[in-house]
Parts: C-alpha cells; sequence; structure tokens
C-alpha cells in the first residue's frame, strides 16, 4: 500500500477580486482520511471555466452565496486511492469523475461516495462530458427542444462546450453553423462536421446568416453574447429559439448597458424566444445525459476536443483560466496534476 504524503496543495478565493489571480492563493491543508461513506481521490485531471470561475471570484454567481476564503475548481477525474468503512460500490483504484463545486482545483479531495461517477479511466477526455457535455445536451434538447432537419447556429463553436453542441446538433440530423475566431479552430469544426463556419474575425456574422439563410436560424446554442446575440435575435426563425447558454464577452466585465428597442420587438412577430439555461435548475435530466453521453464517445460517435497547450500542476490555473477566458483555446482546457 502506496503512502499517501501528509500535506496537499489546493486553491482558494481569499479574497473577492475583478480578476481571478488577484482573488486566489495556493494554501497547503493537512490530508485527511475518509470517514464512513466517504472516499479519497487523487485527481489527476480538473477542468477549467473561466467565466464560472471569474463570476465566482467576483462575487457575481447568484444562486451561491460564498463569503472568502472559499474552494474553487468542479470537475474533477482521479483515482481512488482510500475508501471509509460503509463504502460498498468503489474500490481502490476505481478511476471517477467529480462534478463537486470546490473539488477540482486541488490535489486530492474527499467526496461522500455516491457523488462520484466511475469511469473506465482517469483521462481528460471523460471529464469534458461531465459537466461540459451534460449542459450541451440538455440545454440543445430541454430548453432549445431541438428537432431534426433544422438549422443549428453554434457560438463558441470550437470551445469546451460548444464543440460538444456542434456535434450533438449534427447527430440529431441537422444543419450546424459554428462561429469561431481563428483558423486553427475552424480547422476543427470542419473535423467534427460542421456546415457553415463563420471565423468572426473576417466574416461578418450578421451579413453571413442573412444573405445565406433568409429564412431564420432555428435553434441558437449561444455562449458568447454581446453583438453574436445580437445578430442570434435578429435572424432567428419563425418561432426559433435562443437559449443563453453563457456571455463569455461579458465575463470580467461590468454590464454593457444597451439602448435599443425591447426584446419583444424582435421576437413577437416571429413567435420567437430567448431562453436562459444554467444546468442547476435542470438536474432531473443530468444521470440520463451522462450515461447517453459516456456510450455516444465510447462507441466512437462523439469526439473530444482537448486543448493541445499543457498546464501542469496548481500553479497553472490563473494562467490556464485567463488562456481560457482570452479565446485562445481549441476544445476543453485542463490541467493535470
Amino acid at each position: 500500500m502506496q503512502a499517501h504524503p501528509k500535506t496537499y496543495k489546493k486553491l482558494i478565493a481569499k479574497q473577492f477580486g475583478e480578476d481571478f489571480r488577484s482573488a486566489v492563493e495556493i494554501v497547503e491543508v493537512p490530508l485527511e482520511q475518509p470517514t464512513a461513506d466517504r472516499i479519497l481521490i487523487k485527481n489527476k485531471f480538473a477542468g477549467i471555466n473561466s467565466g464560472f470561475d471569474t463570476l465566482l471570484c467576483r462575487g457575481k454567481v447568484p444562486y451561491v452565496n460564498l463569503t472568502p476564503p472559499f474552494d474553487l475548481g468542479v470537475e474533477a477525474v482521479g483515482e481512488v486511492i482510500a475508501v471509509g468503512a460503509d463504502v460498498r460500490d468503489v474500490r481502490v483504484g476505481d478511476a471517477v469523475v467529480t462534478t463537486a463545486r470546490g473539488g477540482g482545483y486541488r490535489e486530492y479531495q474527499v467526496i461522500d461516495a455516491k457523488l462520484a461517477i466511475k469511469v473506465r479511466q482517469a483521462t481528460p477526455e471523460v471529464l469534458t462530458l461531465m459537466p461540459t457535455g451534460i449542459s450541451a445536451l440538455v440545454a440543445l434538447e430541454r430548453v432549445g427542444e431541438m428537432k431534426t432537419n433544422e438549422v443549428v447556429l453554434v457560438t463558441a463553436a470550437a470551445g469546451g462546450t460548444g464543440h460538444i453542441a456542434v456535434q450533438l446538433a449534427k447527430l440529431a440530423g441537422n444543419h450546424v453553423i459554428g462561429t469561431c475566431g481563428s483558423e486553427k479552430k475552424a480547422e476543427l469544426l470542419k473535423k467534427l462536421g460542421c456546415d457553415r463556419i463563420i471565423n468572426y474575425r473576417t466574416e461578418n456574422l450578421d451579413r453571413v446568416l442573412k444573405s445565406e439563410y433568409p429564412h431564420g436560424i432555428n435553434l441558437v446554442f449561444d455562449c458568447v453574447g454581446k453583438q453574436v446575440f445580437d445578430a442570434a435575435v435578429e435572424n432567428l426563425s419563425i418561432r426559433g429559439r435562443l437559449v443563453v447558454v453563457g456571455f463569455i464577452s461579458e465575463y470580467g466585465k461590468s454590464a454593457e448597458e444597451i439602448a435599443q428597442p425591447r426584446l419583444y420587438h424582435q421576437l413577437f412577430w416571429k413567435a420567437a424566444s430567448v431562453r436562459g439555461f444554467l444546468m442547476p435548475h435542470y438536474q432531473e435530466y443530468a444521470a440520463e445525459a451522462r450515461d447517453r453521453l459516456l456510450n455516444l464517445f465510447y462507441s466512437s460517435k462523439l469526439q473530444v476536443a482537448i486543448d493541445p497547450t499543457q498546464f501542469n500542476g496548481i500553479e497553472s490555473i490563473p494562467t490556464a483560466v485567463k488562456y481560457l477566458l482570452d479565446g485562445q483555446n481549441c476544445g476543453k482546457v485542463v490541467v493535470r496534476f
């Protein structure tokens, strides 16, 4: 039996701060052993969620009421290295994914065994399916009421959530438009079967949609906000649906004040709608979505893109968060421990 270290490192928010780096610090804490129904996990990879991380560190996530210091990081995948006396379903050596807030940006974690999801291997790919992929699937199907033979627009399509949304929309038999900001991202989208790729640095989204899709867009999966949101609303079809999955263009900035006619002027005449999506309000669909995604992945119907840039260790997390916020990533950004 390997000896476990006495202490380990984790990242905490020591204060609220405008940007992530100024709010966080690394602390070293004692490694506790798991009690009755808990397990001890050595984290191998953690997923980076810059939008959520930044908003959390600014005290701007309304459904989480936290006072610093608090733990950071959500999804992690690792290996079980000790189990409590009452744990039956999980063994030492199992690979597990966890998505408890505060369980990600740390080298080890102790968690209720029921909250760990067993997977075949502790790889960054399965990390992308949970909770990122689950969000994409539930947002498209439950909130966006995705059908087949529709025109679907995915913004930030080469990102962690976007690249899964693109594939799910294609698997459902739709025509998929993806927006991105670089040639490298466009290459990834081509590989994933995107029907029309719009690089917003070289083409104008609103103009492309108006000229190439005169009947409008049936379903929009928007992670960007600002002008991208405006163009998407403007180009919704009759009974089109726009799902707000995020608004990365405004994270870490104060909300932009806009003076323009109210939204109902654009929606009413088309019987179109704009819907907000937040996974905590759709938890009842998570387990089924997770199983379906793992099956799609294990049967090679779904590809997972992991950003090739290596971020190693707790120290690298602030840099990884900035890298993602700056839109440099292609696929999911992960840190390895």
